[in-house]
């Protein structure tokens, strides 16, 4: 069989076990991605396996095995002797037929029959062995590329929304800002004073409509933009009944119950937390984005796209029928089976290496005619000869084939033990990842119901801030836990993802 025949054969068994992943994924694991993330990933995972190195001297070490399978299967070279007299040192010898001043003999070794084939079947399997390291090279390396993809992706996200946090400080900020400014607006005496402990209600009459443009800049939160009423100017009143007179150099105002400047300054404690967030997530991009950019085998400074939300992939998951892709198709699999099978051929091969190998040769001597012929030899004076030769080895010393066969056999015993022991990890591996995945899926759906309740919150927290019945720490809280709970929504997401993304691993399926 030659080479190219080979390679044929094992291309062929690659599309086979591809063709194989497509099916068995399409009922296994299906992905559904929205907003145009498959393509710039499918663009990402084809510039990965061109470039990246691993990749690279994988599918290299693959191609230079394929080129041991002819040395395997080839013949052991002849062997020419050349012996030829030098008078006067080494005069010719003299025989019947004349005066023998050279001999040429060529000789060629064959090994016992179904040696070669034993041999080349070895090399074959030690090149589908290195094939099935070059799948799990660039397995692990669509992994790597997926699991850098979300992780930007969750980076991404998690940057917009501390932004959107922080424009909702900012509106915070400027509802505090008119609330503080509010008794300096409506109170007819200038001296600072509060009489009766209460603002009329046109004081905060002003605040309403700041409280109904944050309801429409929450982003769509449940319970925003109207949702919730203001109260009747009867019912806004200040909690501060003893407030506190401002002195001449602030200005003759005075601050309410709800807090007064302090408030401004709570907040702008909360934004510079926000600020110091943004920069170790503008950080943190940074270098993942260099670390994705050396999978794929090029700058580190070189410009991506990353997503801008995360969506959760769709798995539907056969623990059954996973097994039976991955005892299929999983590379690490196929590597210790190819080994197994190169063992096999190998024993095959050191038992024939004990049998005796069978010489062919010829030779031809060289003669030329002596003074002094035989009586009755005087036609055979002069004449070169050619004599056929048969040579066969003699294995006498069969221990050491004996020991060879031996080695080879605990070894591949070795290998089935192995083998057997991997698949159980697998499967093992497998449950554990369809446990994470339910934890994860539960996860998701409670974030996401948690951060609707979250949002319906902040809103009549807000609501109840604009209108003087709560102070601005019941704000804040609201909405820290409202960022926490999309946080951890984005963390959940990511995690599933990046779960799902090993099962087609597994499975070697499509990215």
């Amino acid at each position: 069989m030659k080479t190219e025949n080979v390679i044929n054969i094992i291309g062929g068994m690659a599309k086979h076990t591809l063709c194989s992943a497509l099916v068995g994924l399409f009922i296994v694991v299906r992905a559904v991605d929205a907003h145009g993330q498959d393509d710039s990933l499918a663009s990402y995972l084809e510039i990965a396996e061109q470039n990246n190195p691993g990749v690279q001297a994988a599918l290299t070490l693959y191609k230079a095995n394929l080129e041991k399978i002819t040395q395997a299967a080839a013949l052991e070279d002849p062997t020419l002797d050349v012996g030829f007299a030098v008078p006067p040192v080494f005069p010719p010898m003299e025989t019947v037929d004349g005066r023998q001043i050279m001999q040429v003999q060529v000789m060629q070794m064959f090994p016992w029959f179904g040696t070669r084939k034993a041999a080349r079947a070895e090399m074959e399997h030690m090149a589908r062995m290195t094939y099935e390291q070059y799948r799990e090279t660039r397995e692990q390396l669509r992994f790597d590329v997926y699991t850098q993809w979300v992780t930007l992706g969750r980076l991404n996200q998690q940057l917009n929304n501390n932004r959107e946090n922080k424009l909702l400080l900012l509106q915070l900020e400027e509802l505090a800002l008119r609330r503080f400014a509010a008794p300096d607006i409506s109170g007819g005496s200038q001296s600072g004073t509060i009489s009766g402990g209460a603002v009329s209600s046109p004081a905060q009459a002003g605040v309403a409509p700041a409280a109904a443009a944050m309801g429409g800049g929450m982003g769509g939160m449940p319970g925003m933009g109207g949702g919730v009423s203001p109260t009747p100017s009867s019912q806004q009143s200040s909690a501060g009944a003893g407030a506190m007179v401002m002195g001449a150099g602030d200005g003759g105002m005075a601050s309410m119950g709800g807090g007064g400047m302090s408030n401004v300054l709570r907040i702008h404690i909360e934004i510079a937390e926000i600020d110091n967030n943004i920069e170790n997530i503008l950080s943190d991009i940074q270098a993942e984005s260099a670390r994705f950019n050396a999978l794929l085998g090029r700058s580190v400074n070189s410009e991506l796209r990353i997503p801008d939300t995360l969506i959760q992939a769709r798995i539907i998951f056969d623990e059954a029928a996973v097994m039976k892709l991955v005892s299929a198709q999983n590379p690490t699999i196929g590597m210790l089976e190819a080994e197994e099978r190169a063992l096999t051929a190998k024993i095959d091969m050191d038992r024939r290496m004990s049998y005796p190998m069978i010489g062919v040769g010829l030779q031809y001597n060289i003669n030329i005619k002596r003074d002094h012929p035989l009586m009755g030899m005087e036609d055979m004076n002069g004449k070169d000869m050619f004599m056929p030769m048969v040579s066969v080895s003699l294995p006498i010393f069969r221990g050491k084939y004996r020991a060879r066969v031996r080695e080879n056999e605990l070894t591949l015993q070795s290998h089935c033990e192995l083998l057997a022991n991997t698949i159980n990890m697998i499967e093992a591996e497998l449950h554990g990842i369809r446990s994470r995945l339910d934890n994860a899926e539960r996860r998701i759906a409670l974030y996401r119901r948690q951060s609707e309740l979250a949002g319906t919150m902040y809103s009549l927290t807000l609501q109840e801030f604009v209108t003087g019945r709560s102070d601005l720490s019941g704000v804040i809280q609201a909405q820290r836990q409202l960022l926490d709970l999309r946080l951890m929504s984005v963390e959940a997401v990511a995690d599933y993802n990046i779960m799902a993304a090993q099962v087609r691993k597994l499975v070697v399926g499509e990215w």
